[in-house]
């Protein structure tokens, strides 16, 4: 690592053992940094795609309980996640910026 370079704490997009945040320790150009950046992507093009249906199916005015059941879960899901997300990156907005001289 450069002199240079900032370090901060991320929150990833997924979670530990028995549901506990995980965390990584950089500065943003690693490969566990990479790896949640491309999680999140997928993880934000998926709620999109599951916004899209819900319309569509709460448009559908013959929608079954089950369907819409099914539906409830997992846009329940996907909000966690997008919820997550969020946390991430606020966190790494408001996180000042260390030099390493300072840890």
């Amino acid at each position: 690592m450069k002199e240079n370079e900032a370090q901060t704490i991320r929150l990833l997009p997924w979670e530990g053992q028995g549901g506990k945040p995980c965390y990584v320790f950089g500065d943003g150009n690693g490969y566990v940094s990479r790896l949640a950046d491309g999680i999140e992507s997928v993880q934000l093009g998926m709620a999109d795609d599951l916004l899209g249906h819900a319309a569509d199916l709460l448009a559908d005015r013959k929608a079954t309980w089950p369907e819409l059941h099914f539906l409830a879960s997992r846009l329940t899901e996907s909000l966690r996640d997008v919820r997550r997300v969020a946390e991430s990156r606020g966190a790494r907005m408001a996180a000042p910026r260390q030099h390493p001289d300072q840890l």
